[in-house]
Order: C-alpha cells, then sequence, then structure tokens
C-alpha cells in the first residue's frame, strides 16, 4: 500500500503498483505543465477542501522536509497545511542512526483507540521498534537543533543560498528555472527555456555538469526526473560556504555549456 502511495513511479513499474484502490492526481509544476489551471499556492488550499468535503485523509510526506529543511519545523506549518498522517525520518537524527515515525492527528488517534477498544491492542510492535539507540540519538539531534539555531539557520541561509543561485544564473541560456524554498534549492536545464525544449535523457547533461561540481569539491546530484541539479546541504551551512556551491554550480555550467 505504502509503496502505491508514493509518486515514484519507477516503484511502482517494478512491482505492478499501484493498488487499483490508489489513485494518483498532478500537482501545478509551473516549469514542465504551465497549463495547470491554478497556481501551487492555490492547489494547496483547493486539494485540502476536496479532501476535507469527501473525508479523505491528507498525508503529509514529511522525510526530507520535517525537522528544519524549509526553515520551519515541518514543511506542513510553513505551507498552512493540516494532515491526518505526517511520515518523518531523515531529520529526526539527521542519520547519525536509523529512525523514522508517524505523526497522527485526532481523528486517526480516536479510530485507533477506538479499535483498541473493540479489538485488542493494536499489533503495532516489531523486531526494532522504538530501539532505545536509535530514540536516544533522535533526541539528541532534536536538542542541537534547537541548541544551535539550526530552524532559524536553515531559513535565512536558505534564502541566501537561492537567491545567490539567481543571480548567478537566472539569465544563463540553458537554465530554465531556480526554484528552492528554505535550505532547499534547484537548477533545472534546458535547452530551450523559452520553448519549453528539453534536453533528450541520453545525453545526460544533469549529470554532466554534477561530474564537473565535483572535480571542484562540492557534491550536488542529477534528479532522475529531468535534468535538474539538486541542492539539499546541511543545516549548519553558512552564507561563506553556500557562496562557494554557488560560484561551483556557475563553474560547471559554464564548462559544460562552453
Amino acid at each position: 500500500m505504502t509503496g502505491s502511495l508514493t509518486g515514484l513511479e519507477l516503484f511502482h513499474k517494478k512491482f505492478d503498483l499501484p493498488l487499483a484502490q490508489v489513485i494518483h492526481t498532478e500537482a501545478p509544476y509551473h516549469f514542465r505543465r504551465p497549463d495547470a489551471g491554478m497556481t501551487e499556492e492555490q492547489f494547496r488550499a483547493a486539494i485540502q477542501k476536496v479532501l476535507a468535503r469527501h473525508d479523505i485523509l491528507l498525508i503529509a510526506d514529511e522525510v526530507v522536509t520535517g525537522f528544519g529543511r524549509l526553515g520551519s519545523m515541518f514543511g506542513s506549518d510553513h505551507y498552512g497545511m493540516t494532515p491526518d498522517i505526517v511520515t518523518c525520518a531523515k531529520g529526526l537524527t539527521s542519520a547519525y542512526a536509523p529512525l523514522s515515525g508517524s505523526i497522527i492527528g485526532q481523528r486517526v488517534w480516536d479510530v485507533l483507540t477506538q479499535g483498541t477498544d473493540e479489538n485488542g491492542v493494536l499489533g503495532h510492535g516489531w523486531t526494532y521498534s522504538a530501539h532505545p539507540i536509535g530514540a536516544a540519538a533522535g533526541i539528541a539531534n532534536l536538542e542541537l537543533i534547537d541548541k544551535l539555531g539550526l530552524v532559524e539557520n536553515a531559513g535565512k541561509v536558505g534564502a541566501y543560498l537561492n537567491a545567490r543561485m539567481k543571480d548567478a544564473l537566472g539569465d544563463h541560456p540553458h537554465v530554465g528555472e531556480i526554484r528552492g524554498e528554505g535550505m532547499l534549492c534547484a537548477v533545472e536545464l534546458v535547452r530551450d527555456p523559452e520553448a519549453r525544449g528539453f534536453f533528450e535523457a541520453s545525453e545526460g547533461v544533469g549529470a554532466k555538469v554534477v561530474a564537473a561540481m565535483l572535480r571542484r569539491g562540492v557534491i550536488a546530484r542529477a534528479m532522475p526526473q529531468g535534468d535538474i541539479l539538486g541542492f539539499a546541504p546541511p543545516l549548519c551551512l553558512t552564507s561563506t560556504e553556500a557562496d562557494t556551491i554557488v560560484g561551483v554550480t556557475a563553474e560547471a555550467v559554464h564548462e559544460v555549456f562552453g
């Protein structure tokens, strides 16, 4: 079921998913789907009204955005969302130890409580559930996030990173869009920004830029959905380090395109 819920099409193809009862819709993605009919902000507001009207649960995947990545503790808070279930992991321990969790809202909790009363205790305990080492790492990590002011830093330095990236590459003839929020940034490379002409996957443009960056000492990620450079720096990033990232990215882009 969780494999069906994910938006990763590769997982669906390999495992005969999604299940029939899981239906996906597309969110606005202005650069690739300019005729979506509404802004991203309008979509966020509209979809919650639709779900509430039909009594459909909203699950927020905050494995990446949870615990400060956007400059807010959770992405749901950042965008004014009210999910029924929040999934979290990565930022919970900063990967010092494996730990993930689900945060549930009141109406889900009420159903679980009622089920326990009717059918006995919910069988949700597995071999490694709430492992004390993972839990201890999570607590220590969250204490440091507060103590070091990392959520605030992610918002401040992340905004600086995105602004500097737009200054450096916003007018490049093969950069279609630079987008980001908090300590997330993406640079989408295209053949023709005006006509929204994209490179063929076989050309490996994104991978070439990432390789050129690596030679300069900066690790970036060529995203699988297109020639998109993805950045998710540590929440403790400084403005000086952000300058390094931007400078190396610009150099690599100019190297690849001449």
